[in-house]
């Protein structure tokens, strides 16, 4: 399959099953555009009528042309086979190994934001805090399942985490010594609203945790319309001092500052520039899931702004790149020059089967979007997964498992979508949410648009990169999934 597009100025050509990307000229993009549906002979006469105005357009060209794309054809890389299909539910169906965990160590929270899906921290239910020893247990059945593999993941998550601090320490502690006993490694995330941030998150934040996830929304106006605390009050001024101190205090360790977008704010590039105005160069940006009235949900009207605006922020990146002030947005990073692991890329994001949600009572949910729902409730922390069947629906969401996807360009990049979303707009896990898949592919276009350009700065320096989809991993064929 070869999806075409026209980006700032680029002709991009993109064979979806190798990964390759080809940067064409206009005419090579119409020789592509026409290949499978016309003879040379058709071809030739074609263009030769369209570029009449341009003498250096012949048929020896086109002829040339003709060639140069009959052998990427051959060398597999436009229009190369599909042959994962089969390797999907493969592994999927063989792999049971357990490999992160969305800890919610609070089902309480201090803000009292609108458009939360988690109903102000509580997920439809009561307010609770998790106590140590269901913490400890989380762990250990993250380590009794979690085969060979030896990295482990766990995110800190609410609610607010920091309304619970303490136990998020010790239970830090306890799983560094069971990584001595144990052979395993423990990396931590902590996602926060910030409002309880202080030095000592700080300090022990720097020093244990892998990721951490800080909430804003862009601008000041646009954050305290609907991130307030139970009196009414915005938190833009309270958070981001907090943000800033704790960003400059991290170094080079991973953080994301993460907004949400909602109809109040489609124009959201201004909210990203905000940010990274305010110093903050690492930066992600989602759009709201919402019930259809709901004030902040997104409108079939907002679609074409929002897709112009993640062309904007692609052009503006490219330009502060440039400039030597660069940022990271999340939804833009890719790897092509290679990529994950085509098991990855096939199987989706692992929820209910490689990743689960514990809540403080340790019942166990295929992620944090799925909490509450009785249909989902996987099992418990002491029992382990026994809704099997809830599990086997989960173990069959990747790229192919929707009739929707299968011809679609950008299902080697999305695995198939969000199972939460797609639960959440159509009551099935297996559904579409095809909002969401518009704006995913403009990201994908834009993405891939952005590594086009810095490999032309590269070239226009000398310097080749090579493009292709990822490999395979022995442990992936082998059903026992990553060993790191």
């Amino acid at each position: 399959m070869v999806h075409q597009y026209k980006l700032n100025g680029y002709n991009i050509v993109l064979d979806t099953c190798s990964g390759s990307v080809h940067l064409v000229d206009e005419v090579a993009y119409d020789v592509i555009a026409l290949y499978k549906e016309a003879t040379r002979e058709e071809i030739t006469a074609r263009l030769l009528e369209k570029y009449a105005d341009r003498p250096d357009v012949t048929a020896a060209d086109l002829a040339q042309c003709l060639d140069d794309v009959a052998a990427l054809e051959a060398a597999g890389k436009l229009w190369s086979p599909d042959v994962y299909e089969n390797m999907a539910f493969d592994f999927k169906n063989r792999n049971h190994v357990v490999k992160a965990l969305c800890l919610h160590v609070a089902h309480t929270c201090n803000l009292n934001c609108s458009y939360c899906f988690a109903a102000q921290g509580r997920y439809q239910g009561e307010r609770a805090l998790m106590s140590l020893d269901v913490g400890k247990r989380a762990m250990e059945f993250l380590i009794e399942n979690s085969g060979t593999r030896r990295n482990l993941e766990v995110d800190f998550f609410g609610g607010e985490p920091l309304m619970n601090w303490q136990m998020v320490k010790d239970l830090v502690a306890y799983c560094r010594q069971r990584e001595k006993e144990t052979g395993k490694n423990f990396r931590f995330t902590l996602t926060t609203n910030g409002m309880l941030i202080d030095d000592d998150v700080i300090d022990f934040c720097n020093r244990e945790m892998s990721n951490v996830v800080l909430s804003l929304d862009g601008r000041k106006e646009i954050h305290d319309r609907l991130r307030v605390d139970y009196a009414g009050h915005g938190s833009y001024d309270t958070i981001v001092p907090k943000f800033q101190k704790f960003v400059k205090a991290r170094g080079d360790k991973n953080y994301y500052i993460r907004g949400t977008y909602t109809h109040a704010n489609t124009d959201f590039t201004k909210d990203i520039f905000h940010m990274a105005d305010l110093g903050f160069t690492e930066l992600s940006m989602e759009p709201v899931v919402s019930k259809p009235d709901d004030p902040c949900a997104l409108t079939k009207e907002d679609l074409p702004v929002l897709l112009d605006q993640y062309e904007l922020l692609a052009k503006e990146m490219l330009r502060r790149e440039r400039e030597g002030r660069p940022f990271t947005f999340y939804h833009y990073m890719i790897d092509l020059t290679g990529g994950p692991c085509i098991y990855k890329r096939i199987s989706g994001c692992g929820s209910g089967t490689e990743y689960m949600a514990v809540t403080p009572w340790g019942d166990l949910y295929p992620c944090h979007q799925f909490v509450g729902d009785p249909k989902y409730l996987l099992g418990d922390i002491w029992k382990g997964v026994t809704n099997t069947a809830a599990q086997d629906e989960f173990r069959h969401c990747n790229a192919y498992a929707r009739p929707e996807c299968k011809d679609c360009w950008a299902k080697l990049y999305c695995s198939g979508g969000c199972a939460a979303n797609a639960y959440h707009a159509t009551g099935s896990i297996s559904g579409v949410y095809e909002y969401g898949c518009e704006l995913f592919k403009k990201r994908i276009e834009c993405a891939i648009m952005i590594e086009v350009a810095k490999n032309q700065d590269l070239a226009a320096q000398g310097i080749e990169v090579p493009v292709q989809l990822g490999g395979t991993c022995t442990a992936c064929a082998d059903g026992e999934g990553c060993a790191e």
